[in-house]
């Protein structure tokens, strides 16, 4: 774990999505960051929050992220939607982020539980971080990508082919950049390479 004195005492919401295979590689992340000092606000898709697979079982990574953080993970759409107006967070981040939920970001739609944080926490002109994880982020949703790339407030992390051998359109997030893109989205920067 590599010390960072930006993230103690910055509130951060954390939504994960439903790329399965990847959550597992989330966990550490996230307790990095309270490890740092940072209060971390789980919040989880519908998906998420209901399905198990051969990657895991949806009420062991509710228990997971509440050990974490200390706080049960948010999974209505109801407890969500305070997040931009009463200000609850410093930087939102998305991660795993599905192609699905990319597509709903880029296009305004916002009727799950992470999409909705991430719109009521853009209306406040504070940092959104989204960390890919898709099978078509090179077809159906580079325009996605490309769209999020172009809006005020929100950084992407790092990312590049996880697999190209057998997955030639699959982009993820170098899930180990997720703080540093956090600080530097914190100064308005866009961590740079972008593409590894």
């Amino acid at each position: 774990m590599t010390e960072n004195n930006t993230l103690s005492g910055l509130k951060i919401g954390f939504g994960i999505t439903g790329s399965f295979c990847t959550i597992s590689k989330i966990l550490p992340v996230i307790e990095e960051l309270a490890a740092n000092g940072a209060d971390v606000l789980p919040i989880i898709s519908k998906t998420v929050a209901e399905t198990d697979t051969r990657f895991g079982k949806a009420d062991d990574l509710k228990r997971m992220l509440e050990g974490i953080t200390g706080k049960k993970p948010l999974r209505e759409i109801t407890e969500v939607e305070p997040i931009g107006p009463k200000g609850l967070i410093d930087v939102m981040v998305a991660a795993p982020c599905t192609g699905n939920s990319i597509a709903k970001i880029a296009n305004g739609i916002s009727d799950t539980p992470v999409t909705l944080a991430v719109k009521s926490h853009l209306r406040n002109n504070r940092p959104v971080v989204i960390a890919v994880s898709t099978n078509d982020g090179l077809s159906g949703n580079i325009k996605n990508i490309g769209a999020l790339l172009t809006r005020k407030n929100i950084y992407i992390v790092p990312f590049g082919q996880d697999d190209s051998a057998s997955k030639e359109n699959s982009l993820v997030s170098d899930f180990g950049l997720i703080a540093l893109t956090i600080t530097s989205a914190l100064i308005g920067a866009q961590l740079q390479p972008l593409l590894i």
